[in-house]
């Protein structure tokens, strides 16, 4: 039997998601194991997907003074010998982290127990805790590691059924994720006039808490615009979208990429390691993005960047970015091993 276990933010729960359906569609249900705190349990608590869901009060190290560090990591040693148990109960033989501090505890009782560790690195700067286990894991799955066995992103295929050839810009996104992006959303605000002028439709997906606030903008400016705070499956927001403007993210980046929807990416510039630049970089290597540090994003600017992209050429560049089926690929390598 398989766990499944990290979490806390979405980019990290996607994964965890991904690879679940993948077990379920060879009639295995994984155990999952995540963390009472950030967006585990509204994602897996009750799911069909996992035969059974553990959450356990586990909380971050990072961005904590050094008397929280210390309780954080006493806590999570705490909680490693507690999973541990549960790994030997539940006759689970493999664990799959997709990281973040949800992970840490199972991760460390697969160390201590000698259970087959896997991991997915979702960004193109290792996170601390990935760094320290990396060592023990039997594979690491990674879409910027050439060493990587599996480099294709774990993207859901409904993103894959959004390709579609893009040349003109007719509609455009503008993408802050589930919680919001404030600078993001003052972008699209500040754009909206020129967009609205030039009959280019608006796609905003707001996050909760401006959403009331954006959706009273456009009413009052009579501006016609498709206005959400979280809409799930966002995919099929996006089906006619031409254009994106989003953070960079992995989960969101790779989404992108797999529906070869052409994007402005404005990396969140304090994300760790500056993750989400090296994480846009990528793309913007292979001139299937464009990428824009918010230092140095404005109205003007992106008004310059939507009338000189060549939308066609970026849409062109993204078909040999990712290919599908990279849940179902990790699954194969990880399921082999007990054939070894």
């Amino acid at each position: 039997m398989i766990a499944i276990t990290g979490g806390g933010t979405g980019g990290h729960l996607s994964i965890a998601k991904a690879i679940a359906e993948e077990y379920n569609k060879i009639g295995i249900k994984p155990l999952y194991i995540g963390s009472t705190n950030g967006q585990d349990k509204s994602w897996f608590e009750d799911s069909p997907l996992f035969y059974k869901s553990i959450f356990l009060p586990s909380y971050g190290v990072v961005n904590q003074g050094f008397s929280g560090k210390i309780i954080s990591v006493l806590n999570i040693i705490k909680l490693s010998f507690k999973v541990r148990k549960i790994l030997k109960q539940e006759n689970i033989t493999k664990v799959f982290s997709v990281g973040g501090y949800s992970s840490a505890a199972a991760s460390f009782a697969a160390v201590l127990s000698g259970t087959a560790l896997f991991i997915h690195e979702q960004n193109a700067y290792m996170g601390r805790l990935n760094r320290a286990i990396a060592p023990f894991a039997k594979e690491i799955f990674s879409s910027y590691d050439k060493n990587s066995k599996v480099k294709d992103y774990p993207v859901n295929d409904e993103w894959f059924r959004l390709q579609k050839k893009r040349d003109k810009l007719k509609s455009i996104a503008f993408l802050g994720g589930s919680q919001g992006a404030k600078f993001i959303n003052t972008l699209a605000l500040e754009t909206a006039s020129w967009l609205n002028e030039n009959g280019i439709k608006i796609i905003h997906q707001t996050g909760k808490n401006e959403y009331e606030k954006i959706k009273e903008f456009y009413k009052q400016e009579d501006i016609r615009a498709d206005v959400f705070a979280f809409y799930s499956p966002l995919c099929d927001k996006l089906k006619n979208v031409d254009f994106a403007v989003a953070r960079s993210g992995a989960g969101s980046m790779w989404e992108l990429a797999a529906a070869k929807i052409p994007a402005v990416f404005i990396p969140y510039p304090y994300a760790a390691n500056n993750h989400q630049y090296l994480n846009a970089r990528v793309l913007e290597d292979k001139n299937a993005a464009i990428v824009v540090k918010q230092d140095d994003m404005d109205t003007k600017t992106l008004i310059s960047v939507l009338c000189g992209a060549d939308i066609a050429s970026l849409n062109n560049a993204l078909k040999s970015a990712i290919e599908p089926n990279g849940a179902k690929k990790i699954v194969e390598i990880i399921e082999g091993y007990d054939r070894i």
